[in-house]
C-alpha cells in the first residue's frame, strides 16, 4: 500500500537530539531555538520569528496580540482547519465564515468586502495547499477598513505571493503569519509551529505572551533585574529537542522542495488528459501564487464519484484521502452560521481528493497512481 503520507528524515535529526540534550538546556528558547529564528529571519523577509508548540498556538498567540474580544468579528474561510476559526472563538469572537474561490479552495477574495461592518477586526486568509491568497486585494480592503491580517500559513512554508513588487514569501504579508511543522507538511518536527511577526509593535509583547504573560526573555537578556508577570499568556514556546529536529530539516529545505515539486509537477502532467476529458479538476495556481509541493488534489464531479475513486486507489494499493469538512455546517458553529448559502466550501468538501505526495514517493509511483486514476474512469 503506497500511504498518503510517511515522514522524512534526513539523517541530522538524532545527532542534533543528542546535541540538544548534552547542551543541558532542552527546554524552550535554547541553542537549536535561537538556529531556526536566525534561518527564517536571515533567509526570509520576516522581521522577527517566534517558534511554538504547534500552529494552533500560533494562531492563539495571534489572537491573543490582536486583543480580539467578543465584541469583534473575523473573516475566516469556511474550508480550513478548525485551529483557524478555534483560535478567534477562544476570544469570544464572531466567525464569520467566508466561501473558497471556484478555482481554488482558498478564500474567495471578492466576497470579503460584503460581510466587513464596523465590528470586523480582522481577515484570516488561509493559503490552501500552499497556493497564496491574492495578498494584494486583502492588503487593499485591510488598509480600507482599517483591519489587521492574519496569515494561516499552515501548508505554505518556501511558497510566495508574486504581485507589483516582486515575489514576498507567505507570512511577510500581512501583519503576522502562522505556520505548522506537524509531520504532514514539508518540513516537520512531529509536531510544532511558529509565527512570523512584520511590525514591530508585536515583537515585545509577543515574547511576553508566549512565555506565560512574563517579561522572562527581557530578563535573560539582561534588560531586567527579575522577570514578573505582566500580561496575560500561555506556554507557547516548545521544548528545544524540537527545534533540534526540526533545525536538521531546515538545513535541507532546498532539497527536499525540490523533489516535492518534481512529483507534484509529475501528477499534474499525467493528469492533464484526464482533466481535458472533463473527469476530474487538477490544482489551479493563480498568476499572482507560487506551488510548494505540498499537497497534490484532484477535485471529483461529484461525492459519489470522490467516494468511488478512492476505494478503487485502495483496492489497487494506493491510499487517497479527503480534507476538509465545511466549519459552517459543523456541529458546533452550524446554528450560528447567517444562512448565506457557501457552495463551493460544501463542493470541495464533498469532491476534493488528495492523492499521496511525500519525498521518498517515487516518480514511478506517481504514474501508477495516475495510470490508476485514468483506469478507474475508462472503466
Amino acid at each position: 500500500m503506497i500511504p498518503f503520507n510517511k515522514p522524512y528524515l534526513t539523517g541530522k535529526e538524532a545527532h542534533y537530539l543528542y546535541q540538544a540534550v548534552l547542551s543541558g538546556k532542552i527546554s524552550g528558547d535554547g541553542i537549536f531555538t535561537k538556529k531556526c529564528h536566525d534561518f527564517f529571519q536571515n533567509n526570509n523577509q520576516f522581521k522577527k520569528v517566534l517558534l511554538t508548540t504547534s500552529c494552533t498556538d500560533a494562531l492563539e498567540l495571534a489572537a491573543l496580540l490582536l486583543n480580539i474580544t467578543p465584541e469583534d468579528e473575523v473573516i475566516i474561510p469556511s474550508y480550513t482547519f478548525v485551529s483557524t476559526a478555534n483560535a478567534f472563538a477562544l476570544r469570544g469572537a464572531k466567525i464569520r465564515f467566508l466561501d473558497s474561490r471556484p478555482d481554488h479552495p482558498g478564500i474567495d477574495e471578492s466576497k470579503i468586502e460584503e460581510v466587513i461592518n464596523e465590528k470586523t477586526k480582522a481577515i484570516i486568509p488561509v493559503h490552501y495547499a500552499g497556493v497564496a491568497s491574492d495578498m494584494g486585494k486583502i492588503n487593499e480592503l485591510a488598509k480600507k477598513h482599517n483591519l489587521h491580517v492574519v496569515e494561516d500559513a499552515a501548508q505554505a512554508i518556501d511558497s510566495y505571493y508574486v504581485g507589483k513588487n516582486g515575489k514576498t514569501p507567505l507570512g511577510a504579508c500581512g501583519d503576522m503569519g502562522c505556520f505548522s511543522f506537524h509531520e504532514t507538511k514539508n518540513i516537520m518536527a512531529g509536531e510544532g509551529g511558529m509565527i512570523s511577526l512584520n511590525d514591530e509593535q508585536y515583537f515585545s509583547r509577543a515574547e511576553i505572551l508566549r512565555e506565560k504573560g512574563t517579561n522572562r526573555s527581557a530578563f535573560f537578556r539582561g534588560e531586567v533585574d527579575k522577570y514578573n508577570w505582566v500580561d496575560i499568556g500561555s506556554s507557547f514556546l516548545p521544548s528545544d529537542i524540537i527545534a533540534a529536529f526540526l533545525y536538521a530539516q531546515l538545513e535541507n529545505l532546498e532539497a527536499i522542495q525540490e523533489k516535492r515539486k518534481s512529483i507534484w509537477n509529475r501528477y499534474y502532467e499525467n493528469l492533464e488528459e484526464v482533466e481535458t476529458a472533463g473527469h476530474l479538476t487538477r490544482p489551479f495556481v493563480p498568476s499572482f501564487a507560487t506551488q510548494n509541493g505540498h499537497m497534490f488534489y484532484v477535485v471529483c464531479r461529484n461525492l459519489d464519484e470522490r467516494t468511488r475513486l478512492a476505494e478503487y486507489l485502495k483496492a489497487n494499493g494506493v491510499y487517497a484521502v479527503f480534507h476538509y469538512l465545511s466549519l459552517h455546517n459543523a456541529p458546533y458553529f452550524k446554528q450560528n452560521h447567517d444562512g448565506r448559502p457557501l457552495t463551493e466550501s460544501d463542493r470541495y468538501t464533498d469532491c476534493l481528493l488528495r492523492l499521496p505526495l511525500f519525498y521518498e514517493l517515487e516518480l514511478a509511483q506517481v504514474d501508477m497512481i495516475c495510470d490508476t486514476i485514468r483506469s478507474f474512469y475508462n472503466k
